[in-house]
């Protein structure tokens, strides 16, 4: 597999090491060096104007991940696709909005108009349909604001007791008061575009789902359960990983704990998966019957 088209220099500063200089710190030869770039783009050095390579502690860090790959079992050209691939992804800017970004890249995914009182059955019925399984998949919510997590505390610290990783986004109400327990909180601040957006990501193995929504402006006044969001929800898995990815980078960005180990489970893409169309009939009665229950307890948001 050629990547010379399309590869991304996985170094991101000038470099000052030489071909041997490389070798000697990764442990492969500059004859190995030289044909993997030559037929597959990578390591992409520097060049001198007398036509020496130099190259980056970063690609001292991607030779050594293309090893690592090896020992795994990855054949080669596969193990050095997946690292350009992590440096294409490292390049790009960074997401400020789980809803921006998922409708920049998915465009396929249809957007309703929905009430938050449907927002709640939707996310209901995706937490419930999560905590049944109790796979260790990583959950995170959008809540806005605390005054919304605060009713979903409880709820949320039972999920996160089955999750791999439980985030939970919101503006707290007196910035430095201790966070209510459940899942990790992620302080979002007033000016953030996070502030406005609504959200439940579960990036599962057996049934991946993400429901975003961005509140709607100019509904002052509106009842609590009746301002409008733009929503949009999916279970394609390539979508889900996304809006994880996105949520995962956000968190980091807050300083929250835990999240370079989430990062790496998120980084590589997932796997292929047939739809299970039992757990999506579950889900969707789950929902039918939230949204078709008009005097289901208010549990939060």
């Amino acid at each position: 597999m050629n990547t010379t088209s399309t590869s991304v220099p996985v170094h991101h500063a000038s470099g000052s090491l030489s071909i041997g200089d490389l070798a000697e710190r990764t442990g492969v030869a500059p004859a190995t060096l030289r044909m993997w770039e030559q037929r597959h783009g990578f390591p992409v050095p520097e060049r001198l104007d007398s036509g020496h390579r130099r190259y980056s502690e970063a690609d001292v860090a991607g030779v050594r991940e293309v090893l690592d790959r090896r020992e795994a079992g990855a054949r080669l050209d596969a193990a050095i696709a997946d690292v350009l691939a992590g440096a294409q992804r490292a390049a790009e800017p960074r997401a400020a909005s789980v809803w921006a970004e998922l409708r920049r890249h998915h465009r396929e995914v249809p957007v309703h108009r929905l009430t938050k009182q449907t927002l709640l059955s939707l996310s209901w019925a995706i937490e419930d349909e999560f905590a049944a399984k109790a796979e260790r998949a990583h959950l995170f919510g959008l809540f806005q604001a605390e005054q919304y997590y605060r009713p979903a505390q409880r709820r949320w610290r039972e999920l996160s007791r089955v999750a791999g990783s439980a985030y939970a986004f919101y503006e707290p109400t007196a910035p430095g008061a201790p966070s209510p327990e459940g899942a990790v909180a992620v302080h979002i601040g007033e000016d953030s575009p996070v502030r406005r957006e609504w959200a439940v990501v579960c990036d599962s193995r057996d049934l991946p789902v993400a429901l975003t929504a961005w509140e709607l402006p100019g509904q002052e006044g509106v009842p609590d359960r009746e301002r409008l969001f733009e929503s949009a929800w999916t279970i394609d898995p390539d979508a889900v990983r996304r809006a994880a990815r996105t949520c995962a980078a956000l968190a980091a960005d807050a300083g929250a704990p835990g999240t370079a180990a989430v990062q790496f489970a998120l980084a590589d893409d997932p796997a292929p998966v047939a739809a299970d169309l039992a757990a999506v009939s579950a889900l969707f009665s789950r929902v039918v019957a939230y949204v078709d229950d008009g005097h289901r307890p208010r549990r939060g948001r």
